[in-house]
């Protein structure tokens, strides 16, 4: 556990604090102010529950059930039943962090004020998280309006001592047992407090998050093996120029020319030795590297926007009002996420589809200038990267699928009380399921894009000084270089973490400078 701590105040958090908690084990705090908050707002609730008149959510039913008014001595029971009924999901187990930066984000909405839950609560939820403790839920059971309505239960399930967790070894206990184990009582829920821990945007905001920091490090990646593969290809970095991205100023397309005339700097490679075979242009999938990498950024930074929106709201039904009233609203719903989530897995497959353009350019020798047959060491007798290139192919194909919108779906629940979702759930699952494709596909093009400058080396040819602090940086993580056949699944695993874990990055920023 990282011994950072994140401090949760009552206006949001950040996505820097988001990813702290839920990958890097930080521990968290409550502010003062945010006690404060929580008292008094929990002083508004119960005055509200001590009233005759029936109060969404303090002293009524929920969703198609909210017309019946509740008595007090059934307001705790109706509570703890709104959990145990509403933590419903199926399916495979989520991820650990995923379900850290729910817990994390539902907490920062709870101590905003604007919820009625008690201090007492706000802390548990804390301690939870600081023991490691990692509520079970399950892939199913949001359908992303009212909120991501059964993860969230189940992690309410666990503050009341009740179902499964994990530990912070990876064992799955009993919920209790754990509590227990950390000297954390269960909490009793009161009025209002059930429905205010299981009402949010809190997963798909989490997973969005964590999403938009992976795919900085993997767009950032790309440029650099679109510059690698340029340069193998012996193509020209004329394209690059500034003035010519000056003229069209979509931000992200100046950012990603500037990253990949970086890194090629420098070479003896590119625009030099198409005497054999003249080239008016590049391909499309060379020349227009920044074009397709930067619309992808710029998405990357409208959806960043969003979710530092969404960071710094307090999503709850009803909420607490500074004036004292506690109102219904819709703000629970989860389009503006939903939305972005499914832009998000449009360009990550779009830059999935254009690395893997290049990388078949790479191998094939009829478009390659030079290079042998998949780049192999006597083809024929070798296949060489025949197969990675399948399998590459194979996962853009998937990345396709995955761009379908889930926001375009919606499936009416609850008595047609609840007529319109989002599906932000679904889209966060899947994009989730791009990223990861999107780093192995990455991966592929950085493996072979380094084969083809080393088998150019080898016939005298000088790479940029960045390729070559690449190549060697790639070969001291495991990904071995040009050869006969060998088990190749190794050497794609190890470029495939050598990208996701930003080494390719850190290899060339020495060389480069800082790379946006």
């Amino acid at each position: 556990m990282d011994m950072h701590t994140v401090v949760v105040g009552t206006s949001g958090t950040t996505a820097e604090d988001v990813v702290a908690v839920a990958r890097h084990g930080a521990r968290v705090e409550l502010s003062a102010a945010a006690v404060e908050a929580l008292a008094a707002a929990r002083l508004i609730v119960d005055a509200l529950a001590a009233k005759p008149e029936p109060v969404y959510g303090v002293s009524t039913g929920f969703g198609a059930l909210a017309s019946r008014h509740i008595g007090t001595e059934l307001r705790a029971q109706l509570q703890r039943n709104i959990v145990r009924s509403h933590a419903a999901g199926m399916g495979p187990r989520v991820e650990r962090e995923v379900v850290r930066a729910l817990m994390f984000l539902r907490l920062k909405t709870v101590a905003s004020g604007h919820t009625g839950v008690r201090p007492e609560v706000a802390q548990t939820m804390a301690d939870v998280l600081n023991a490691g403790i990692t509520p079970v839920v399950h892939e199913y059971g949001s359908l992303g309006c009212s909120g991501d309505l059964a993860p969230l239960s189940h992690c309410a399930l666990t503050l009341m001592g009740e179902g499964e967790a994990e530990g912070s070894d990876g064992t799955v206990r009993p919920a209790g047992e754990l509590l227990a184990a950390h000297g954390i009582a269960p909490v009793e829920l009161r009025e209002k407090e059930g429905l205010a821990l299981l009402n949010g945007t809190d997963g798909m905001l989490g997973m969005l998050v964590m999403a938009l920091a992976d795919l900085r490090n993997l767009y950032t990646s790309a440029d650099i093996t679109a510059a690698l593969s340029l340069e193998a290809l012996l193509g020209t970095d004329k394209v690059l120029a500034p003035e010519l991205h000056a003229i069209r100023p979509h931000p992200g397309q100046g950012v990603s020319a500037d990253n990949m005339s970086r890194v090629l700097a420098g070479s003896g490679l590119t625009g030099h030795h198409q005497d054999d075979a003249p080239r008016v242009q590049d391909a499309y999938s060379v020349r227009c590297a920044p074009q397709v990498n930067g619309a992808g950024r710029d998405t990357l930074d409208h959806a960043a926007l969003v979710a530092g929106r969404e960071l710094a709201s307090s999503v709850d039904n009803p909420v607490v009002l500074p004036d004292g009233r506690v109102e219904s609203n819709g703000n629970f719903h989860g389009a503006p996420v939903a939305y972005v989530l499914d832009f998000l897995a449009i360009v990550a497959a779009d830059l999935g589809s254009i690395c893997e353009r290049r990388t078949d350019r790479l191998l094939d020798k009829n478009r390659s200038h030079g290079l042998p047959p998949f780049l192999a060491d006597d083809a024929g007798v070798d296949s060489g990267l025949m197969i990675a290139q399948y399998t590459q192919a194979a996962l853009v194909s998937e990345m396709k699928r995955l761009a379908v919108p889930a926001s375009a779906d919606s499936i009416p629940s609850s008595a047609m009380q609840e007529d319109h979702v989002s599906m932000g759930w679904s889209a966060a699952r899947k994009l989730r399921t791009a990223v990861d494709n999107l780093a192995r596909i990455v991966a592929v093009e950085l493996y072979a894009a380094t084969r083809a400058i080393e088998l150019r080396a080898a016939e005298g040819l000088t790479p940029a000084p960045a390729s070559e602090a690449v190549v060697a940086a790639l070969r001291a993580a495991g990904a071995e270089g040009p050869g006969p056949d060998r088990f190749l699944a190794p050497d794609l695993a190890a470029a495939d973490t050598f990208v996701r874990e930003g080494r390719l990055v850190a290899a060339v920023e020495p060389v480069t400078g800082p790379l946006a």
